[in-house]
């Protein structure tokens, strides 16, 4: 019996079948390898979220028992949760790695940015990253974006071209058939790769439960003092919340994705383990951004909007 003959159980039986999530991570360590042998100074954007940590995870596993041969780089917004930055911190020390901080507050206090007047400082990040990687001369960037999250970022290619401004072009994506990546730039320009690619929501959370990975405790359920607006918990912060309008309550709540405190909403759950997410995650309908991401709804394109301007 031929292979196109068997059925997808005979298929999946075979000794030499690959699972979906080996699959996943054998295709995201062929694309990190890929610009490990492709480029001279790739850097990986590394926040101490729960894509990037997997991503990291990754990298560890596609050169050991060498080191990572790439650096970090994080964009601070200075709006972070205190647990996230201790995981980030814990997790460079413990690896040895060589991590390249971008603030944002830098940036506001000598004159290059302003505070924007809802507080939130995701959209101002473009400015520092463009910068750090101008600086450092990266030409390409590691980032943890995935084509369920979003629809601009359902139509970004693996590798994706960016031009002399760090803009991102539709137009000029390249074919990637057979799972060949053209990492070809002028000089100025530079490549952002996306391994997780066509990774979902769900592939993260049973790979991060297969690997044992340790994630920020917010990620999982816990009592959190929160507020309402706009349709979203949110957590009080020095960024501008809550009005005397706004009235703090303890939830029992989590976190899907984790960005700036000002426009990263929590969701109400009791989810506590990795087990626990999945589940959740399968009876879901609403994508991670969708659900608690108020600057991706500033207008019906306001990711792609950024992208063009350089953002992640």
């Amino acid at each position: 019996m031929t292979p196109a003959e068997q059925s997808p159980t005979e298929v999946s039986e075979h000794p030499f079948a690959l699972s979906h999530l080996d699959a996943l991570e054998a295709e995201s360590v062929h694309i990190l390898r890929e610009v490990a042998g492709e480029f001279e100074r790739p850097v990986i954007l590394f926040s101490g979220g729960k894509d990037s940590i997997v991503m990291l995870h990754l990298a560890l596993k596609a050169f050991r028992p060498a080191p990572v041969p790439f650096a970090l780089l994080h964009v601070d917004t200075g709006h972070n949760f205190p647990e996230v930055i201790e995981h980030r911190d814990r997790v460079v020390a413990r690896h040895r790695l060589r991590l390249h901080v971008a603030r944002v507050q830098d940036f506001i206090d000598d004159g290059r940015l302003r505070e924007r007047p809802d507080g939130t400082r995701n959209p101002l990040q473009t400015v520092p990253l463009l910068d750090a990687i101008e600086a450092h001369r990266f030409d390409a960037v590691f980032g943890g974006g995935r084509r369920d999250e979003e629809k601009a970022r359902a139509k970004e290619r693996i590798f994706s071209l960016r031009d002399e401004f760090g803009a991102w072009d539709p137009r000029r994506q390249r074919p990637e058939l057979w799972s060949l990546y053209n990492g070809h730039h002028a000089p100025g320009e530079h490549v952002r790769v996306f391994p997780l690619s066509n990774w979902t929501e769900l592939d993260v959370w049973q790979y991060i439960a297969r690997e044992h990975i340790e994630l920020p405790s917010i990620y999982y359920a816990h009592k959190r003092s929160v507020f309402s607006r706009g349709g979203m918990w949110l957590t009080a912060g020095e960024w501008g919340g809550p009005t005397e309008h706004e009235t703090p309550q303890w939830r029992l709540v989590r976190y899907r994705t984790v960005g700036d405190m000002s426009c990263t909403g929590a969701v109400e759950s009791d989810a506590a383990s990795d087990t626990d997410i999945i589940a959740e995650i399968a009876a879901s309908r609403l994508t991670e951004r969708g659900a608690t991401r108020a600057d991706d709804k500033l207008s019906e394109a306001a990711m792609e909007d950024r992208k063009r301007e350089g953002y992640f």
